[in-house]
């Protein structure tokens, strides 16, 4: 470990704490350290909030240290028989949250055996979240054990009002430790063994400094609009600044989810403009000239026109437009081009791609000159090495390896024969890349040849030296040999490019001819990746361990894996040398600028907060005095809601509650965050699968709830039908909870959410709701704007009622639940039934089981009805029903007209009834 990981892994061992590192700097080795560190049988240490990904990795880091026991990984694949046995073995557990929570909550775990919890990726506990039960649970039963938590997320802990304080509050420590990458430590340790950096600052050419200048002009005109049109938001983060930064979404959705169904069209408008123009900003720089094309000529419809809110109408704009189009045609007075434009798909000779005027990408032409460099080095040296170009996403490491295996113009010539080349009646160019192919094998096999023999000399001239040599020089051949065995796995694992490798049908001797002599000089391998993690955070640090590349060329700049390479040079002796390509003066480099400014505030805002916070010294929960840990419902709640005493009482004191309150949770419902609320408010939580309802709060109180999402699809699908039929036919008062997300507006009648929650309007929605209250008189809706206030909603149905049973719950099971019955039945013959006299819910699946169809019901007499019904009353009400001839009264009245019905119009009401 590095001089400053020591330190880091010192401040946590010695005291707990939260511990909030730069992004890169090697937080993961920590965690490893104190895994390495606790790893034995007579501790039991948890570890949560990690992915399966990151799980994978630490175990294999951790495989090199021979720990006994070694760590487990308990998910819903291990047996609940079996979980209790595992932890009592001891040792370090990755746990899944959801699944500790249940053992927390069942007792599976011995709690006061814990030694303690380490906590990855601190910044995402919340109150409501998983984590923080789990910890609030721990801490109520073990007051002796350790928390350690770490994050390397600074920008996390900058939104919200104290948000790093009630962060350190759901962990129950005490102590914040700090380590951005300007810490002395840190730069004085990654100074010391800092890589080789050549940084080339690249021009753009005219065009595309053109069309920056134009999208940064649409860019800043549509920021002020919006702030213009919205003076009553805090709309000072919406700057053009901020707003070709990545983080601009997430500061517009902070900002404006809640109050989205408040804000006129034109705001909705503006806010889906600037998400199109960042993107059009990040194509110029990011693909190649026929890419953008593409894109912009896709704004340029009537459709997109009427969408926007009229940054199309501008001169910009055109600037944008033309621009993009000099790139890939050339100058409009061509008259080869000005004939293929008028030419659109309606020509009979094929023209020749080369007659267009394809604008290469600046940065292509700087990597090829960097890996021509590279190529000289290597050949000059006699060394195997490898070479890494890093990219921001997968679409450009697939475009940089066809751009290196078969040069710029084939590349650009396909893509703009795949778009709009062949509406425009071009020759596909296939032709053209076999013939540059077959150019480029023939020339590489004259230069290995030309190798070889300059190999030939030089081992000639070294077996004359002596014995000494040749022994050197069988070492090296098997040095060399183990090296080809490990690149020959990677090469497996990884997509290597070397020069000889081609997608064009050259033949299979020539080319392997190519790679083994390529080999056999040492020529570099080139492994174009991506810094996208898909899912796995450690993907750049294990491809670093793994490839172990002599140079690395950072073709998109990314902050992260800057760090990362620092790092890993710091512990690395062998020095690495750094091509940067950026373009200078571009907004590139200004997100590369702005986000690193942004760490740095985020930084001296948590070193001004930790200066001025005030942690209580309870904070830990080691005491009995935590508000956070009080078990008293009624207290808690007074904690959680901030009241005060009311003085003018006269001295009276309400009663403290007799028993415990508590409330029957399906399983299920742990996925979200209500259980974990409901328990903060001081009520004890039993977690059963049950199978009508959700929340049992009494034995007459049955909750189903349903998020808006949730509702939509059941609604659509009948299953709230069944649910609640059963809900009314098993409880007194059977409750409907509408649940809203605390971060959306309470609005049910917004088009934002229905349009992509279901194809169902806002109208549709409505609609079955009040069917469902008009079959269900019963049934009681409860509508919440979030999950606190539904806990609390939930303590006041329960004051003064009586506790549920367990055992009652757990009685109606799928034998004994309509739901799963319905399921066999026609549903519209059962629908049928159902609205029959006489039929209820307790005797319809008698009929529905006894009566094979409807004419045979038609056919019973009424003591068989009365078998059936089990109720002599309901019999004779069903058989009056079928057989009986409903006659209107004399005095009917037409309500339309306000009159008497005719004779006419009586026979035919009559008619229409029998």
């Amino acid at each position: 470990m590095l001089e400053y990981e020591n330190q880091m892994l010192l401040d946590l061992l010695h005291e707990d704490g939260l511990l909030v590192t730069a992004k890169g700097l090697g937080i993961e080795r920590i965690l490893v350290s104190l895994i390495t560190t606790f790893n034995d049988a007579g501790n039991l240490v948890l570890v949560m909030g990690t992915t399966p990904r990151e799980e994978e990795y630490l175990l294999a880091q951790l495989e090199g240290h021979s720990l006994t026991p070694p760590p487990r990984c308990i998910t819903a694949d291990c047996p609940t028989s079996e979980r209790a046995q595992v932890y009592y073995n001891g040792g370090v557990l990755f746990v899944t949250t959801r699944i500790l929570v249940m053992d927390l909550l069942m007792e599976r775990i011995p709690v006061e055996l814990i030694s303690g919890i380490i906590v990855w990726k601190a910044h995402r506990i919340l109150e409501s979240c998983q984590e923080a039960f789990a910890l609030r649970l721990y801490r109520q039963k073990n007051k002796t054990g350790f928390v350690k938590a770490l994050s390397s997320s600074p920008l996390s802990f900058t939104a919200g009002f104290c948000h790093v304080e009630r962060v350190m509050r759901n962990l129950f420590v005490k102590k914040l430790y700090l380590w951005p990458r300007f810490h002395v430590d840190v730069n004085t340790c990654l100074e010391k063994f800092h890589p080789e950096v050549v940084e080339l600052h690249l021009s753009v050419t005219p065009a595309m400094k053109e069309i920056q200048m134009a999208l940064l002009d649409l860019i800043t005109a549509t920021v002020q609009e919006l702030r213009r049109s919205n003076s009553t938001i805090d709309t000072e983060e919406f700057t053009p600044e901020n707003a070709i930064s990545k983080s601009f979404d997430k500061i517009m959705k902070i900002q404006l989810d809640p109050i989205w169904h408040q804000l006129s069209p034109r705001t909705r408008t503006l806010v889906a403009d600037l998400k199109v123009l960042k993107t059009v900003l990040g194509y110029l720089t990011q693909y190649d000239c026929v890419t953008f094309y593409n894109l912009v000529n896709s704004l340029r419809t009537t459709e997109e026109a009427l969408k926007s809110s009229g940054w199309m109408l501008l001169s910009s704009a055109d600037s944008l437009f033309l621009n993009s189009k000099l790139r890939v045609f050339g100058a409009v007075n061509n008259p080869k081009v000005k004939n293929a434009k008028e030419d659109l798909g309606g020509s009979s000779t094929s023209k020749d791609l080369n007659g267009l005027c394809l604008e290469v990408n600046p940065k292509w032409v700087a990597l090829s000159e960097v890996l021509d460099e590279i190529q000289k080095e290597v050949n000059e040296s006699k060394n195997f090495e490898k070479c890494l170009v890093v990219t921001q996403d997968d679409r450009t490491s697939q475009q940089l390896r066809e751009y290196l295996v078969h040069g710029s113009q084939v590349v650009l010539q396909r893509l703009f024969y795949k778009t709009v080349g062949q509406k425009l009646g071009f020759r596909p160019p296939e032709s053209i890349a076999n013939d540059t192919v077959k150019k480029n094998i023939a020339g590489r096999k004259q230069r290995n040849k030309r190798d070889m023999k300059k190999n030939d000399d030089l081992q000639h001239q070294e077996v004359q030296d002596g014995g000494k040599n040749i022994k050197k020089q069988k070492l090296s051949d098997s040095e060399k040999n183990k090296k080809e065995i490990t690149l020959t796995q990677l090469t497996k694992q990884y997509n290597f490019i070397s020069h000889s490798d081609s997608d064009e049908p050259a033949s299979d001797k020539e080319v392997d001819e190519v790679r083994l002599s390529e080999r056999r000089f040492l020529s570099p391998l080139t492994l174009v990746q991506s810094v996208k993690t898909n899912n796995d955070p450690f993907k750049m640090t294990r491809l670093l361990e793994e490839v172990q590349p002599k140079y690395i060329i950072m073709y998109d700049s990314d902050l992260s894996f800057i760090r990362q390479l620092e790092v890993w040079q710091a512990r690395h002796v062998e020095r690495v040398r750094v091509y940067l390509l950026l373009y200078k003066g571009t907004t590139e480099e200004q997100i590369y600028l702005t986000n690193v400014k942004r760490e740095k505030d985020a930084f001296e805002y948590l070193i001004k907060e930790k200066v001025s916070m005030v942690i209580p010294e309870y904070n830990d929960g080691k005491t009995e005095d935590h508000p956070d840990l009080v078990r008293d419902s009624r207290k808690a709640a007074e904690i959680l809601s901030d009241e005060k005493t009311d003085t003018r009482k006269g001295g009276q004191t309400e009663t403290e509650p007799k028993s415990q309150q508590r409330i029957i949770v399906d399983m299920r419902e742990f996925r979200s965050e209500l259980p974990a609320l409901i328990h903060k408010r001081g009520i004890d939580i039993d977690p059963v699968t049950i199978e009508v309802g959700d929340y049992i709060l009494s034995p007459e109180i049955c909750v189903e709830r349903k998020s808006l999402s949730d509702l939509i699809g059941s609604l659509n699908s009948g299953r709230l039908f069944n649910q609640a039929q059963a809900m009314t036919r098993y409880y007194k008062r059977p409750v409907l909870l509408v649940e809203f997300d605390q971060n959306k507006p309470f609005y049910l009648q917004g088009r934002y959410f229905l349009s992509s929650d279901g194809s169902s309007s806002s109208k549709d929605v409505a609609a079955k709701l009040q069917l469902l209250t008009l079959h269900f008189p019963h049934l009681k809706l409860l509508w919440c704007p979030s999950p606190y206030a539904t806990a609390e909603i939930f303590q006041m149905l329960k004051a003064g009622r009586e506790e549920p049973a367990v055992s009652q719950a757990e009685a109606i099971t799928a034998e004994t639940n309509p739901d799963v019955i319905s399921e066999r039945y026609n549903p519209q013959i059962k629908d049928f039934v159902s609205k029959l006299p006489g039929i209820n819910t307790k005797n319809m699946y008698s009929v529905l089981n006894k009566v094979s169809s409807l004419p045979e019901l038609l056919t019973l007499s009424k003591e068989r009805l009365s078998e059936i019904l089990g109720s002599s009353t309901n019999a004779e009400a069903l058989h009056n029903g079928l057989h009986q001839c409903i006659k209107p009264p004399d005095q009917f009245q037409d309500t339309k007209r306000g009159g008497k019905f005719t004779k006419k119009g009586r026979r035919r009401f009559q008619t229409r009834l029998t």
